[in-house]
């Protein structure tokens, strides 16, 4: 592995599963970009790495606006000099609630940060990558069981992460060329803030609510961090890691 400092960006890097991968590659070495659209929680990420808060970048970006995500990038190559990894993680969902009654704005709020988001930011980290020397870099999508089999009444999400493993696919046939390895993670029922209601109760196909197993979201950094640590000749493509018995296998 190259002994040049390696740099990444976490996109939802506030809260959650980015907040967790952020701080995780921290730890390993990494400076990272923190982006996200509210400043304090990404502060917030900052502090918690302690020592290693020196290699962070914070640049409030809305993932789906294309301005916002080139001024990202740049100012990424503008401290840091290079990418070499890119987490799409920022995710939205609308309301549960059913389908014909879902608002325009709500189906397109989560289009534009789940599917236009990411394939904004992977246009630009290939507009990077390809031109650094070294050339290349890993980019690893945050695709959810979501992406596989769905929840009832979440139309929107289901359909973005859907759609984002048609992204992965594509990123990582047309990375190729450039030496971009391109892969996807799908998490089921990490416990992050946002995910309290799954172990509280949460609707099933068969209109029950249940309460669902969780698992330390510290466990998807890991996976994260796996994922990241291969050399760019080798690729985990798809990874599935969830809670062991929640009702995934069957689901739907």
């Amino acid at each position: 592995m190259s002994s040049q400092p390696r740099v990444a960006i976490v996109t939802g890097a506030g809260t959650g599963v980015g907040k967790s991968a952020a701080l995780a590659l921290l730890r390993e070495g990494y400076s990272v970009t923190l982006a996200g659209r509210r400043t304090q929680p990404l502060e917030d990420t900052v502090s918690d790495a302690g020592p290693d808060d020196s290699r962070t970048l914070v640049v409030s970006t809305d993932v789906g606006d294309p301005e916002q995500v080139r001024d990202l990038f740049t100012a990424t190559k503008e401290r840091f000099g290079r990418l070499d990894l890119l987490f799409n993680n920022a995710g939205a969902s609308a309301p549960p609630v059913l389908l014909e009654d879902l608002t325009y704005e709500q189906w397109q709020t989560v289009v534009n940060v789940n599917i236009t988001g990411a394939f904004l930011c992977t246009q630009e980290a290939f507009r990077m990558m390809k031109e650094q020397d070294p050339m290349g870099g890993r980019i690893i999508n945050n695709g959810s069981i979501s992406a596989q089999v769905p929840r009832p009444n979440s139309a929107p999400y289901t359909a973005t992460k859907h759609a984002m493993t048609g992204l992965t696919r594509s990123s990582s046939l047309d990375g190729r060329k450039y030496n971009i390895a391109c892969g996807q993670i799908d998490i089921g029922n990490a416990a992050t803030e946002m995910t309290g209601v799954i172990s509280t109760g949460i609707l099933q196909p068969t209109g029950e609510l249940l309460a669902e197993p969780t698992m330390d979201v510290e466990n998807v950094a890991k996976a994260v961090i796996y994922m990241a640590s291969l050399p760019l000749d080798a690729n985990v493509q798809f990874m599935t890691v969830m809670a062991t018995t929640m009702p995934y296998i069957g689901r739907g």
